[in-house]
């Protein structure tokens, strides 16, 4: 034994080989934290003293190779100076530069997962032979960062600065095909090959038979790029970026500048480069926000699990309605591995379902996602009825039909009868009431909310919806039912509107106000996509469609009236009056043609315009702060209720619902992390400022308090 650690050992086997394995105790993967930093410093110093050391095998114990910087120790990290956060940037690499600089011929072999900082570590070496199992990648930008640990040095040194820069900026992992096309690896072997291969290959540098040297002089030197060349590939790849990104992602810009900063440099030169970009990314409010997400993701996955150990395992589910939604769900279902039953009360219902269904598998059949074979076995998975005789052995089921309470609740209660007692029931609803519908169950208990988001297939957000009467136990079944499905399931409490309906709706109470007022709609739209949204209100309410948003808006103004219900006439409901239903029929606030690939595309039309007209005030610009303060404020303000009241358990919960629900800029973290970077003293301040709007605009105490006492959502 060479050296043995908390997370790596190093030991001699044939040849002179001294095999540095990765191997965190106490964890089910690898990570750079610092007990894994402070082990490699030693590890490196240990075969540096070792004159028996011919070569160095880099391996892992788990089955992961190792899955990156450990994230959860940044928050320290990141609250110090940019100074600070580039001299620690500064001290890790020390460490894989001395690992770099070894004096014998060093090989990594890539079982599994190697991201970020574990990535980083295998560029560190001079070859690298990679399972086909296996992926590589710098997911960095999706933290809102760029490779710290030598990434922006080495990769494009290695794969050459086209390549570096499509890695890095997308940020994906990749799968061993393209790793070896591309030029990051030396081979991909079959995994119970790779070590065999790994150690053969070390071998032959052992022997002289590979130039390792000159591979470790080229990762070192400057980039071999003229200065035409290196404008050409970084400039053009600026505009490009810039152009994706909207300026609302400054890490992928960083990133390209940072390596054409340090194209003409040497390793240790251009790694400072890298730390200084790093620590100024690791500052900005939109790191903050998605490393933010991030630990939010990790908490809804601890809660899945806790869920996990109590729930009921449903080995078969049905859903009640088929048509789009239904087909949706049962796609979904089966894709996963879950069979389920289609009921509908019509043939033509089945059909719409098994065809909907049969064109969401045969675009990833297509599109070379799934073999035709596996499309078939999905297929087999759903068993479409127009009775419920095969009903008795099913152990959740999504009622999906039409949204009326009367219809559900005749529904619901007929399916009572025709199920197991402990079948779990569910109902598929955006806006009604939990315990409305339970109200005349039998066993009340068993039912929940189960609201999935459209289209099922797209959207990642399944809302769990909690009656008084839901036991803890059907709660948790559907939870991991939903995991099952590939969803996010948040836990929440029943009220109108439940959590993201209750929360987008007043957005929306703000536009209509704004309409009033004599805004334009197009206006708005353009300053809250620039915001981050993926649409404005106005084009957001046609995609949703207009019926349905103006029956979701009855259901608020009668569950909240005291802000909720307005006392003027909206340009939603003249949209509504006039059958102008959005995408759905052509026609909303705007008009929608077919483009070349079939899809709807919006176009204006003076018609809408025309009708409004005696619904709001005479035209008037607005500057972009004020739309936003005006459509934020009431969003903000009920997330705020929705924590106080209890309908979501935290503040993570809620962003993370907002952003998989209806599409809150991932860059700005969801509405509380938002309103924690305007800081709530400030937050409060502008809600004062628009009072004369209304109840909508009013905080509550808490927030009052929170903002006298400095406090915020995620400290």
């Amino acid at each position: 034994m060479i050296y043995e650690g908390k997370a790596i050992t190093v030991n001699m086997i044939e040849g002179g080989i001294a095999e540095l394995k990765f191997d965190l105790q106490g964890d089910s993967v690898n990570k750079f934290n610092r007990v894994t930093l402070e082990d490699l410093q030693a590890a490196v110093a240990a075969v540096q003293g070792n004159s028996d050391v011919k070569g160095v095998l880099v391996t892992s114990g788990k089955d992961v190779f190792i899955v990156g910087a450990d994230i959860t120790e940044f928050g320290d990290a990141f609250k110090k100076s940019e100074e600070e956060i580039a001299a620690w940037v500064a001290q890790a690499n020390v460490i894989f530069n001395a690992f770099e600089d070894l004096p014998v011929p060093t090989l990594t072999a890539i079982n599994g997962i190697a991201l970020g900082g574990g990535f980083e570590m295998c560029l560190a070496s001079d070859l690298r032979v990679m399972s086909d199992k296996a992926k590589v990648g710098l997911p960095e930008v999706k933290l809102g960062l760029m490779p710290g640990f030598g990434g922006t040095v080495r990769l494009p040194r290695v794969i050459g600065a086209d390549n570096a820069i499509e890695w890095i900026c997308m940020g994906a992992e990749n799968r061993a095909d393209k790793a070896l096309k591309d030029g990051a690896v030396d081979a991909v072997v079959a995994a119970d090959k790779l070590r065999e291969a790994a150690v053969a290959m070390l071998q032959s540098a052992i022997a002289g038979e590979l130039n390792w040297q000159a591979r470790r002089e080229e990762k070192k030197a400057k980039l071999k790029l003229n200065a035409m060349e290196s404008m050409m590939v970084f400039e053009t790849a600026k505009g490009f970026v810039a152009g994706q990104t909207k300026g609302q992602y400054p890490a992928p810009i960083e990133a390209i500048k940072t390596m054409q900063k340090a194209a003409g440099q040497g390793r240790d030169k251009a790694l400072e480069a890298e730390a200084k970009g790093f620590a100024k990314l690791a500052k900005t409010t939109e790191s903050q926000a998605l490393i933010g997400l991030f630990m939010n993701d990790q908490l809804l996955k601890k809660k899945a699990k806790v869920y996990g150990k109590t729930a009921k395992p449903t080995k078969k589910a049905a859903v009640l309605g088929a048509g789009i939604m239904g087909g949706g769900i049962a796609y979904q279902s089966a894709l996963k591995g879950t069979p389920i039953m289609m009921k509908d009360i019509a043939e033509a219902g089945i059909e719409l379902g098994l065809s909907e269904a049969n064109k969401l598998l045969a675009k990833r059949v297509e599109k070379k996602r799934m073999k035709p074979l596996e499309m078939g076995d999905v297929l087999n998975r759903i068993r479409p009825t127009l009775s419920y005789a095969e009903f008795n052995d099913v152990d959740t089921v999504v009622e999906a039909v039409v949204e009326n309470p009367k219809v559900k609740k005749m529904v619901l209660a007929e399916l009572e009868d025709k199920v197991r007692e402990e079948t779990i029931i569910t109902s598929n609803t955006s806006t009604i009431s939990i315990d409305l519908l339970a109200a005349d169950l039998k066993r009340p208990e068993n039912f929940l909310g189960m609201h999935f988001f459209n289209p099922v297939h797209m959207m990642p957000l399944v809302e769990i919806i909690r009656g008084k009467k839901t036991s803890e136990e059907a709660v948790a079944t559907v939870v991991a039912y939903a995991t099952a499905m590939g969803k996010t399931p948040i836990v929440v409490n029943d009220c109108p509107g439940f959590l993201v309906n209750r929360v987008l709706f007043p957005y929306f109470a703000g536009f209509a106000g704004l309409l009033r007022d004599g805004a334009d709609f197009q206006a708005v739209d353009k300053v809250m996509e620039k915001f981050g949204f993926p649409m404005g209100p106005a084009y957001l309410l046609d995609v949703v469609g207009i019926d349905t948003g103006v029956h979701a808006n009855e259901v608020m103004a009668e569950g909240f009236p005291d802000r909720m219900k307005a006392d003027f006439k909206s340009a939603m409901e003249v949209m509504y009056e006039n059958k102008r239903y959005g995408q759905k029929n052509g026609v909303g606030f705007y008009k929608y043609e077919t483009d070349k690939k079939g899809k709807p595309k919006k176009v204006v039309d003076q018609a809408a315009y025309d009708l409004i007209a005696p619904v709001v005030a005479e035209r008037k610009e607005y500057d972009a702060e004020e739309i936003i303060a005006r459509c934020m404020i009431p969003m903000c303000i009920e997330i705020a209720r929705c924590l106080e009241e209890g309908i979501v358990d935290t503040p993570n919960e809620a962003d993370m619902g907002l952003i998989f629900g209806i599409g809150f800029p991932p860059f700005r973290g969801g509405a509380c992390r938002y309103m924690d970077t305007v800081g709530m003293a400030n937050f409060v301040a502008l809600c004062d400022k628009f009072a004369s709007l209304g109840n909508l605009y009013k905080p509550t105490d808490r927030m009052r308090e929170m903002a006298a006492n400095g406090e915020s959502y995620f400290g």
